[in-house]
């Protein structure tokens, strides 16, 4: 369900009359994540590595309330649902959008995960959730490994946006993955942001 609430009344109030109406209020932070255990419980499992990504990302995000007020136009609405969208290439060469609701349960995520990108992989059209979802946006672009990623700012969607490239060895033992995380100011401060990426470290070492 989607609420519009008032600002004022909220922990925001402050952020939000400083930082919804910048020109630019994404904030980015960078962050590498010993990603081994995640990696070899993908194999256990016969998960894909992005999937169970996506799911930790949801997972660590379920416990911080911020990720449930979400700025929009002007205003600020609270959800009591997340999702993860995620870009999916078609079968006719393009690329389409997706959102996968979240699930406690990473095998049902899992389902949907597979269900949802395989039909946008081969309609060539996106399958997106609507309004009553928090989404949080992701990128992968698995050519390469990366320092980081800034993604543009439209101000169309103001949601959360994590990004990485492909994760690299260091050593026999170890992988590594480099991630990129934007927000809106409005909807959480940096303290905030740094206790998500804290909270999904320890849920990656699933």
């Amino acid at each position: 369900m989607r609420t519009e609430v008032d600002p004022k009344t909220t922990k925001r109030a402050r952020a939000f009359e400083m930082w919804m109406t910048s020109p630019m209020p994404m904030v980015t932070l960078f962050k590498t994540y010993d990603v081994s255990r995640l990696v070899r419980f993908c194999k256990r499992k016969g998960y894909k590595f992005n999937m169970a990504l996506c799911w930790c990302l949801c997972k660590a995000a379920s416990g911080v309330e911020e990720f449930y007020m979400v700025p929009e136009q002007g205003k600020l609405f609270k959800y009591d649902r997340l999702a993860v969208n995620v870009v999916v290439d078609t079968a006719d060469g393009g690329i389409s959008l997706c959102d996968v609701p979240y699930s406690e349960d990473i095998s049902k995520f899992n389902s949907d995960y597979v269900a949802l990108t395989g039909k946008t992989r081969q309609t060539c059209s996106d399958q997106l959730l609507g309004s009553e979802y928090a989404i949080l946006g992701t990128s992968t672009l698995l050519d390469t490994e990366l320092d980081g990623i800034i993604n543009q700012y439209s101000g169309r969607w103001n949601n959360p946006f994590i990004a990485w490239g492909r994760y690299g060895r260091r050593g026999l033992f170890k992988t590594e993955l480099k991630v990129s995380m934007q927000f809106h100011h409005s909807q959480m401060d940096g303290a905030q942001a740094a206790k998500y990426l804290e909270i999904l470290q320890k849920t990656i070492a699933i």
